[in-house]
């Protein structure tokens, strides 16, 4: 794939997660190694990969992503209620409300379970945007890896109203927080084609708003 093609194409992806297929650990590795070239506040590479492929460990934090994600789905803020009063951008808010459900329920069975963590000790109040732009940049970078090596991924932070939770399955020490939880999987099917967006014109501002 050219350049464009990787960073048009990289899907979130739950419904064509292949939950059959084993993922090599050193395939896992390889995209790791390469989000570590990311960059980071002042260089401090203070980021941690947790990689869970035990199937007990993954049963467990994909019963705290279900129990996190029905509470979401339930909210005012649930992508399938969004945009109401324009039927074309719900219909296919609707199917990404349908997905995030169908992932809810198979969470525990995606082979591969990634969660970026930075360590960070407390968190600052105020202003956070430096020092979760150390870890982010890299798992994006980890994402765009995988989807080049015929892995898709979906970048999921609802686990994270149940954090300590998820700390406490993994045995997280005090000081480490947990950034996303990013299911990999091979993917089903051929490609992934770009999505629709917002034209540019209409949120790019030039010098003022």
């Amino acid at each position: 794939m050219t350049p464009d093609e990787l960073l048009t194409t990289t899907r979130t992806v739950r419904k064509r997660l292949d939950l059959d297929r084993p993922v090599p650990l050193e395939l896992v590795e390889e995209c790791l190694t390469i989000a570590l070239q990311a960059p980071s506040g002042s260089n401090r590479q203070s980021w941690h990969w947790m990689v869970i492929t035990d199937p007990a460990q993954r049963a467990a934090i994909g019963a705290v992503y279900r129990k996190a994600c029905r509470t979401y789905l339930e909210s005012e803020g649930a992508a399938g209620k969004l945009f109401a009063d324009h039927p074309e951008r719900n219909q296919v808010q609707r199917r990404v409300h349908a997905s995030v459900e169908y992932l809810a329920e198979r969470m525990a069975d995606v082979p591969v379970q990634v969660i970026p963590c930075l360590r960070s000790g407390r968190l600052p109040q105020g202003n956070q945007a430096g020092l979760w732009g150390s870890v982010l940049p890299a798992a994006w970078s980890f994402m765009l890896a995988a989807r080049s090596r015929g892995l898709g991924t979906a970048w999921t932070t609802l686990h994270l109203t149940y954090e300590q939770e998820v700390a406490d399955i993994l045995g997280l020490p005090e000081g480490v927080h947990q950034a996303a939880l990013i299911p990999t999987a091979y993917y089903t099917g051929d490609t992934f084609n770009p999505a629709p967006r917002e034209p540019l014109a209409n949120v790019m501002h030039l010098d003022r708003w």
